[in-house]
């Protein structure tokens, strides 16, 4: 099963406009997904309700570009992920399931050095990435939502691992991640039981970070990152990020080591002088931006 990947890998899924909202699309295959982009932020929907957003090789491919079209926007300080209707993402599709476990192990892709597991990209990307769960979250799903930075849980929410009760383990690197996330009991009970847990108890252990009202769940992530934008450095962010994920399996010193490297050079940059200056004339900060000129 760690054989899945998508198929961004392989072919180019083009992402036209329509109306001011990002659409995926390829050979006429119906959209799964649609990213709306309003400064400062990009919101990519799942956009297959009738199944709970279940995923196929192409949504993940088409996922993937729009993530990367988000990464280069200037505009976008911070993308939120959330599902159409009553799911958030129910996992692979069933039929999709069907084919990778018939291949077994030989459908195992050749190693290219990428960070391997669905969404683990994710981890890599520069920005703030949000899940708004609006509703079930499992499988493959439960991945997505954890791979993303925080996540906002609505008060319909619901996370299930779901891989024991398939015969596999716990996949895509979450034997890795979610006990950091949780730590290693709770993560051990909700990879080896795959039982249910609604918004509350994903709070409790740690895995959410806000529960709110459904009709409250995509103002209240699109507003943490209006926040973001109107009062940090995005420069900051993606450095706080970058060294976060990487500090996690690294020992003290050289993590307080690279910390400090980049606190002294960040006395360099054009936002250190801004962020004192606002402070000095009681003034919202005008940070740049993070997008394509920096890449």
């Amino acid at each position: 099963m760690t054989a899945i990947r998508p198929a961004g890998r392989q072919r180019r899924i083009r992402l036209r406009i329509d109306g001011g909202v990002v659409r995926g699309c390829a050979g006429g295959v119906p959209d799964t997904i649609s990213l709306d982009i309003e400064d400062p932020v990009a919101v990519l929907t799942l956009r297959r309700p009738e199944v709970l957003n279940a995923f196929t090789h192409q949504m993940l491919a088409e996922v993937e570009s729009a993530i990367a079209q988000a990464m280069t926007d200037r505009r976008v300080v911070g993308v939120v992920i959330t599902g159409e209707g009553r799911g958030f993402c129910s996992g692979l599709d069933a039929q999709a399931l069907a084919a990778t476990t018939d291949g077994g192990s030989s459908g195992r892709p050749d190693d290219d050095n990428e960070l391997v597991g669905l969404f683990s990209y994710l981890l890599e990307q520069p920005k703030p990435i949000i899940a708004a769960v609006n509703g079930v979250a499992a499988g493959g799903g439960f991945v997505l939502a954890s791979k993303c930075d925080l996540r906002i849980a609505s008060t319909d929410a619901a996370f299930t691992t779901i891989f024991t009760k398939r015969g596999l383990i716990a996949e895509h690197g979450m034997t890795w991640l979610l006990p950091r996330q949780v730590g290693v009991g709770a993560a051990l009970d909700l990879l080896w039981s795959s039982r249910k847990i609604d918004a509350e108890e994903a709070f409790r252990i740690g895995l959410v970070q806000r529960v709110v009202e459904p009709d409250q769940l995509l103002d209240t992530a699109c507003g943490y990152v209006r926040d973001l934008a109107n009062e940090v450095s995005p420069w900051a962010l993606e450095q706080t990020k970058r060294l976060v994920y990487r500090h996690v399996g690294m020992a003290a010193p050289d993590a307080f080591r690279e910390a400090d490297e980049v606190t002294w050079a960040a006395l360099d940059r054009a936002d250190a002088s801004e962020g004192v200056a606002a402070l000095v004339e009681r003034r919202p900060p005008k940070f740049d931006r993070v997008g394509d000129e920096d890449r």
